[in-house]
């Protein structure tokens, strides 16, 4: 059953949200319920944006300023 739940989501979500951005979704409603601590959701929030700009400086070098300004 886990899988059948795991292959849709993987299958329908990644369409519409990128997985860091579901991670630290996730984070944020456990943080509001009270499930995580203030210090891992600040941790998951700096790994997210962390590897955001990461990303988009790849991006950048590799194509330019104006593909991430495309992208954005």
């Amino acid at each position: 059953m886990v899988e059948v739940v795991k292959g849709f989501a993987d299958k329908h979500l990644e369409r519409f949200i990128s997985r860091k951005f579901l991670a630290w979704l996730t984070a944020t409603v456990l943080c509001v319920i009270g499930v995580v601590t203030s210090t891992d959701w600040v941790a998951v929030t700096l790994v997210y944006v962390g590897s955001q700009a990461l990303v988009d400086l790849a991006v950048q070098w590799k194509h330019g300023k104006s593909a991430v300004d495309k992208e954005n």
